[in-house]
């Protein structure tokens, strides 16, 4: 069965046009037809994907800047697969969740989540450098508005930090892609491409790569977030708006770690490995600073967002590891701890709306109350990020350390620290909220219908994908294993080299 990618790609920012234009009452409901005809589509794949097929499906490739070798190029394989899946699912989530709820200048709202939406799918489905390069920027461009128009009351300093941050690396990524192309085209006889597939086929000298991987790696980092580049998370946690905030952080932050199985991998084997260790202690400080800073902090907003820190750390870690579980780990992660994160910013919509529009865990209490089926979603979601065995992030992270340890047992110690710090934080998170003593300004009360309605299937999801991860497991493995698979021979050989070095010394 065709799936049509540019339907799937389009369809949401045409739809957040068409809401604009639309009265201020039914123009929430635009958004919210977008991003199902998205959801639709993804099903179809779901159902439709071949795991046995090698190379990408669904492709659409057409000529488009013929001068510069761009070529519109967009295709699904295991990598992307359930990535494109989960940002249908949170998306349409949050479309629903502004639909029932509605916020200010509702039409200009949905038309920025929207855009958001075509930018995450294109840069997850690009199979062009340079189309990648462009949808990853463009991601900016409608946070830029959403931060700066609807969030917090230090949004614009949020918004200056953010832009910063990130312009940054975007512009570092651009130089190094147009270099790579460039370098690559005087090296074949193929001319100025920027086609992935071409590129693959280019071998750069270890030098050039490194340099160009810098660019890459910045840009990849900077977006994660991830140690010592988290410096606009906080304002940007703390400000951004709830909806908007389920989607950046349940998959807009993937979209860089899938660069880097994507884009990096595949293009610089060489650099993989040269910098594979200073990556690596980027990865473990990422884990043990944000599950330390998690613990420390009172505000919701914060510790889940230290905590994603964390859970992304673990993600670097698997793809640097170079192993085949490691990086198939990385994926599944990926999906799980956006299936997490989503309902968890919700559910502390609920309980700020519950402790007199407070974010801090100092001022609730007491909520579970009179709420026991709010209590019940909030527990198993985080019980879910602790990754109890039989939840989503279980596999996810046992895969990722499974790599850990067989590339060094102390990098996977020392990673395994993330997982116990988890479970401070979450449960006093938990227990802080909905237990102890009744906050000052707290009015338990249950969940509404409306809120269930996005809430409840996105954990009864937590479930089903903890429960049977095989299929995401089956789409992936071939995929993930191809991408890291010159880099882990380099590796492999090094290791080899050093071990025969050690066995001559007398």
């Amino acid at each position: 069965m065709t799936v049509h990618l540019t339907i799937v790609l389009f369809a949401p920012v045409v739809f957040g046009i068409a809401g604009a234009l639309l009265p201020q009452r039914t123009a929430p409901w635009a958004a919210v037809l977008g991003a199902g005809v998205v959801l639709a589509y993804v099903v179809i794949m779901l159902l439709d994907f071949d795991s046995g097929a090698g190379g990408l499906q669904y492709v659409t490739n057409d000529a488009w800047i013929d001068e510069l070798g761009i070529r519109y190029w967009l295709g699904v394989d295991g990598l992307n697969l359930w990535l494109v899946a989960l940002t249908g699912v949170l998306f349409f989530a949050s479309a629903l969740w502004v639909a029932f709820r509605q916020v200010e200048r509702q039409r200009l709202f949905g038309f920025h989540l929207m855009l958001t939406e075509t930018a995450v799918l294109g840069a997850l489905l690009a199979q062009d450098l340079a189309l990648f390069v462009l949808f990853f920027d463009l991601m900016l461009v409608p946070i830029y508005f959403l931060l700066g128009q609807w969030g917090g009351p230090e949004r614009v300093a949020a918004t200056i930090k953010l832009v910063i941050y990130t312009l940054v690396g975007s512009l570092l990524m651009l130089a190094a892609a147009v270099a790579t192309a460039v370098l690559a085209g005087q090296e074949s006889d193929q001319g100025l491409t920027f086609a992935l597939a071409d590129l693959v086929q280019v071998r750069l000298s270890e030098g050039t790569q490194e340099w160009l991987f810098c660019g890459f790696a910045l840009a990849f980092l900077i977006k994660l977030p991830a140690f010592p580049f988290q410096g606009w998370m906080p304002d940007g946690y703390r400000n951004m708006p709830l909806p908007v905030l389920v989607v950046f952080s349940g998959v807009v932050s993937k979209v860089a770690a899938y660069g880097f199985l994507r884009i990096v991998a595949p293009l610089f084997p060489d650099a993989m490995d040269a910098f594979q260790t200073l990556i690596i202690v980027l990865a473990l400080l990422s884990i043990v600073y944000g599950s330390a800073q998690a613990f420390t902090q009172t505000n919701t907003r914060l510790i889940l967002g230290y905590s994603s820190m964390a859970q992304l750390g673990f993600m670097v870690l698997g793809i640097f590891s170079l192993r085949p579980e490691g990086a198939q780990g990385a994926l599944m992660h990926m999906v799980n701890h956006g299936l997490v994160v989503a309902p968890l910013f919700l559910i502390i919509v609920l309980l700020a709306e519950r402790a007199g529009g407070s974010d801090d865990i100092k001022d609730m209490g007491g909520l579970a109350f009179r709420a026991p089926i709010l209590t019940g979603l909030f527990l198993i979601t985080a019980l879910a990020t602790l990754a109890m065995p039989g939840s989503a992030n279980f596999v996810g992270e046992f895969y990722i350390l499974l790599g850990a340890f067989r590339h060094d047992v102390a990098v996977a110690f020392i990673a395994a620290s993330g997982v116990a710090l988890a479970s401070v934080y979450m449960l006093r998170m938990y227990i802080r909220a909905m237990h102890n003593r009744v906050g000052p300004d707290v009015r338990s009360r249950e969940l509404g219908g409306r809120d269930a309605a996005v809430i409840a299937p996105l954990v009864l999801a937590i479930i089903a994908f903890g429960l049977y991860p095989q299929a995401a497991l089956e789409d992936q493995e071939r995929t993930a294993e191809r991408s890291i698979a010159t880099a882990r021979q380099i590796d492999e050989g090094g290791a080899q080299q050093a071990s025969a070095r050690q066995e001559a010394t007398p």
